[in-house]
């Protein structure tokens, strides 16, 4: 068990860690004809997040640096998963994949699906409890809403699965039209909670539709990420989805923190003098984004660090903030980050585990609190 200084006590879940999803892998709980797609991306050479026809290029061919990272980093089983984890002293572990972050990439509706499907059963069959405190949340397909609202209807009661991962790159129809609300009302219904996560990479949707400007992974990886949750953030804000799903539980990954004051206080300047066009709340829109909750990676590491601790307390994040490393990312945030950090102790106790703890409905082991019973 890695070193916790003298804080052996806190419970540890990471909101944010990826399995490796290969379409070999995924394959055999394929439907036909995509099944075929699948065995076929296969059999092409694999790069980070770019296999052809199932993860799509990011674009461009940017220099690799001297002295630079390596970004083909993947778990590939539950074991080594859960060596991994508790090397770095993660007691619970909340799994995304890898390749199909980028699923919302996909222009065909039915493949999306398909992809979606197949992984969600593999996930179950493979890392959803094979070890102890590894948690999954199944993939809902952004082009086809029903079928992702079906598969939230399968699943709800499985206890390896803990939430709904809804896919943010190249989104070309942002979460907060009403296309989603059967998700959101399936979601809502099973008391899974969902959970937006960003990734990098290029596509004609906004933001990602002008990274190209940049001719440095520094200048696309330093907003992609923030800018796509800010967007979908403000959609939901501004349809409704906080106030139409009271119930729905929803977490921003993979953006950091530093954006969440700033949409705090942008959008309660809006509301001051266009509040008639959002009647759904009862007040400023902060109230609703503080319901929210948020990962911590890539976790903020100000020149002060006493800043950290002030820049949670802007957005009202002691209950709303939760760990998150985005193992084994070459950019993964290590515990002691945040462990070693000025912050209160309780406040450290509920970022590392307490606050996921409420989120996912979970125990310290990773057990769900939350079953309405067994399928």
């Amino acid at each position: 068990m890695a070193l916790r200084s003298d804080l052996s006590d806190i419970v540890i879940i990471d909101a944010d860690v990826h399995v490796n999803d290969t379409p070999g892998a995924l394959a055999p709980y394929c439907d036909m004809p995509w099944r075929l797609s699948l065995e076929a991306a296969q059999r092409l050479p694999h790069r980070y997040l770019s296999i052809p026809g199932y993860a799509p290029e990011f674009g461009g061919s940017l220099p690799v640096w001297p002295g630079g990272h390596k970004e083909n980093r993947s778990v590939n089983s539950a074991a080594e998963m859960r060596e991994q984890l508790s090397s770095l002293g993660v007691d619970v572990g909340i799994m995304f994949p890898d390749n199909l972050l980028l699923l919302a990439t996909f222009p065909q509706r039915k493949y999306a699906a398909a992809i979606a499907r197949a992984y969600n059963a593999w996930l179950l069959d493979n890392w959803c409890d094979k070890e102890q405190g590894l948690k999954g949340l199944i993939v809902a397909a952004p082009q086809d809403p029903a079928d992702a609202a079906r598969e939230i209807e399968k699943y709800k009661n499985e206890a390896g699965i803990v939430g709904v991962y809804l896919p943010c790159a190249g989104l070309p129809v942002l979460y907060g039209d009403e296309k989603y609300d059967p998700l959101f009302a399936a979601a809502e219904e099973a008391g899974l909670p969902i959970l937006l996560h960003a990734v990098q990479t290029l596509n004609s949707a906004y933001p990602f539709n002008g990274l190209e400007q940049f001719e440095t992974k520094f200048g696309r990886h330093a907003l992609s990420h923030s800018l796509s949750l800010m967007m979908n953030m403000l959609r939901m804000i501004e349809t409704g989805v906080p106030a139409r799903y009271p119930d729905l539980k929803i977490a921003f990954i993979e953006g950091g923190l530093s954006w969440v004051p700033f949409m705090r206080m942008r959008l309660d300047k809006e509301y001051v003098e266009r509040r008639r066009e959002i009647p759904f709340y009862g007040g400023r829109p902060s109230q609703a984004i503080a319901k929210f909750y948020f990962g911590t990676q890539p976790v903020e590491e100000p020149e002060n660090p006493q800043d950290f601790a002030k820049l949670i307390e802007l957005y009202h994040g002691q209950d709303t903030t939760m760990f998150a490393s985005d193992w084994p990312h070459h950019d993964f945030d290590h515990p002691q980050t945040i462990l070693k950090s000025p912050l209160p102790l309780e406040l450290k106790r509920k970022i590392m585990g307490g606050n996921a703890m409420n989120f996912f409905g979970i125990d310290a082991r990773g057990q769900r609190t939350n079953l309405k019973g067994s399928r």
